[in-house]
Formats: structure tokens, sequence, C-alpha cells
């Protein structure tokens, strides 16, 4: 028998072994035995729950964001208040905060300390100290217009709604630069422009920082440079931890100017800031190490292609560039790499998620040696890749 032929003879037994899964799971009188069963029951139990979560996924979602909109984390992060006060905080009748507290309370955002007297349930209390997912509940207001009718938001191809509109830097594949890559229509600050976007990669930036920091040892480093660095919020938590480090931020003109105020606020005006576009322009020479954070995804191959070549083309050998980004893949995270950012990028207009493997291969083709996974903390949050020159 040929290695051919096995595979064809294994890939048949997969197959049928799947479809009489399949047929077992669907069918009633199975459904109806495996609640019944005691061996059974507990498993039943759990997929079912699980189902009923994910068909029930976005109303949970919903009720988190009236919770944050209704000011219910805000307030109660300050501490207990009764249901007549949260119904004053947040300008609902009694009988609408009630029902919209019963919500929060079944998600985890809330719970009775004693009668009528609310606090923060242990989501609710993670939540309510971290800006970056705060960040994100609000931003999603844009990313569920695009979802209301997802058959017809891929029907009509990437990058039709109000996603795209948001993110103009990374406009569809084949559609060219950018529609805002002037540096008087970025600096408007309307939807779509570098404000909002800024301000948003920087409130989720801190806990990406975090688990790169932890996971990379950048003080064997010389120079860092982030490409696509946005205000600088990543090169702000390089420094706290390793002061000694030269730093470069690479991003477009009007992004850059707005960079150099916040960094100097936070005493880093001796960080170099080289305006330009990672599609058309060289990137700037002097850094051992150059940082890709949340970047690769958001773009095409070609773009990311491009990208790694000129990367490569600066660094001295032995210099490393980092990719580090939430990917597809993910054990135990497997929602966030290939369902959420599956739609979201192709909302956006631009992008797929991709694996590590992804990554190795298009890094080899750049010219990159010895691409490694360097592990971090919580993978749903950020992967990291590590390539040397």
């Amino acid at each position: 028998m040929t290695a051919g032929s096995t595979d064809r003879t294994a890939h048949s037994l997969r197959l049928r072994w799947l479809n009489a899964r399949n047929r077992v799971l669907a069918s009633p009188a199975f459904q109806r035995f495996a609640m019944r069963n005691p061996l059974f029951r507990r498993t039943a139990r759990f997929h079912a729950n699980s189902m009923f979560a994910v068909i029930t996924g976005f109303v949970q979602t919903k009720a988190l964001t009236a919770a944050v909109d209704a000011g219910l984390i805000r307030r109660l992060a300050d501490g207990p208040a009764t249901t007549a006060e949260l119904a004053t905080v947040s300008g609902l009748a009694l009988a609408a905060v009630q029902r919209l507290l019963g919500a929060a309370r079944a998600i985890d955002l809330v719970e009775l300390a004693e009668d009528d007297l609310w606090v923060l349930g242990q989501r609710g209390a993670a939540l309510s100290s971290n800006q970056g997912a705060l960040a994100m509940i609000e931003h999603h207001k844009i990313f569920y217009d695009d979802l209301a009718d997802p058959i017809a938001m891929l029907k009509g191809g990437r990058g039709q709604g109000k996603l795209a509109a948001f993110w103009t830097y990374a406009p569809a594949a084949g559609q060219g630069q950018p529609a805002a890559a002037d540096a008087a229509s970025w600096q408007g600050g309307g939807d779509g422009m570098v404000a909002p976007y800024s301000a948003l990669m920087a409130a989720s930036q801190p806990m990406v920082a975090e688990q790169l920091l932890d996971a990379y040892p950048f003080g064997r480093h010389r120079c860092l440079m982030d490409v696509g660095g946005g205000h600088g919020a990543f090169l702000a938590a390089v420094a706290g931890r390793h002061p000694g480090l030269a730093l470069k931020l690479f991003d477009l003109p009007a992004v850059v100017d707005g960079a150099k105020a916040k960094l100097a606020a936070r005493g880093l005006g001796d960080v170099a800031l080289h305006g330009g576009s990672f599609r058309d322009d060289p990137l700037p020479q002097g850094a051992d190490v150059i940082s890709l954070v949340r970047i690769c995804h958001d773009h095409d191959d070609d773009v990311v292609r491009a990208l790694l070549a000129r990367a490569h083309a600066v660094l001295p050998p032995g210099g490393r560039l980092l990719i580090a980004e939430p990917m597809a893949g993910t054990a135990g995270a497997e929602v966030m790499g290939d369902a959420y950012f599956g739609l979201y990028l192709w909302a956006m207009g631009s992008g797929r998620p991709r694996t590590a493997a992804d990554y190795r291969a298009l890094l080899a083709q750049a010219g990159f040696a010895g691409a490694r996974e360097v592990a971090t903390a919580l993978p749903m949050v950020t992967r990291l890749v590590v390539a040397e020159r």
C-alpha cells in the first residue's frame, strides 16, 4: 500500500467515524437517553449549556454593554449601592434597572451582598479596572452594527461597513492606500481618524505589553523600534522596565505627530520618532530588535511579506523581529483567534487570523532564520513569535 493510499484510507475512516458520530448526536432519541442516563447526563448538560451560551451570547454581550453604559460598573466600583441608587445613576426606571441588574447578575457582573445591596461580581470587579476591556466594549458597538446581518456582511465583501470606516488606515485588498493618509485629515479626530483609534490602542495596550515584557528579555538589546507603534504606549511600558534601552517609533506621520506630546508628557522626549508608511517606505536603521505588536493580522499577506522584508533589510546580523498578537489555532482560545478576529478583520476590510506556523513560514520567506514561538502567560491576549536576522 502506497503512502497516498494510506492517507486516503485514514481519511475515509475518519470521515466514516465523524458521519456516524453526528448521526447519533443528531438523534432526538439519543439526546433523551443521554439526559436520562446517569453516566452521560453530566456531559450532556455541559454540551447543552455550552450550546445555549453560544445561542444567547449576543444577549449577554448587550447586557454587559448596558451595564457599562448605565454606569452600574463605575458606581459599584466605588462601593455597594441599593437598587434605587443605581436607578438614579443609570437614569432608568426602577423596574428597568431591576431587569438589567438581573441580567448582569446572571453573567457575574454584579451580585447581592445582602437584601437590596448590590456589589460587583467577580467579573465585574476585574472589568472595572481594565481600561482596555472597557474601551473595547465601547468600540464593539461599531462592529456589532456590521454583524446585525452577518450573511449580508459576508456577501458584500470585506470592508463594506462601519468598522472599515473607523480603521481607515487599513483598506481592503486592492483598494490602494488609506483614504486618510494625509496629515491634515488624520488630525481632524473624527470617526475613522487618528485620535479615536490611537486612544483605543493605547487603552488596550497595557495587558499586551505586560505579557510581552514578562516573556521576552528586551534588556539584551541596544535599541528597540516599534513599527506601527501609535502614540507610544508599548514603548512607554518597555521604558518603564528597561530605562537604558534606546527607543524608536515608526508610524504614519500624523500618528507620530500625536505621539510627540504624549511621550514627552511621560518623560520620554528622547524617543526617536520616524514618520512613514510601512507599506511603501523603508524602515529606519539602527535598531537591533523590531516589534510588530498587533500589526500583522490587520494586513493581507502581500503587505505582511513586504513589511517583513523591510524589517529584515534594516536589522543587523543577529537582530530580532518580534510578532505579537492573538493568533489562530490557539488551544483553548479558538473563539478569539479564529471566530472573533476572523469576522472582525473581514468587517474591517483587511488582514486575516494567522497561526504561529503561518508566521514562521512568512518569516522564512523574508530571510529570517530560527523563527520560534516564545510562551506568554495569556495566549488568548497575545502570542509571540521571535525570529533572528
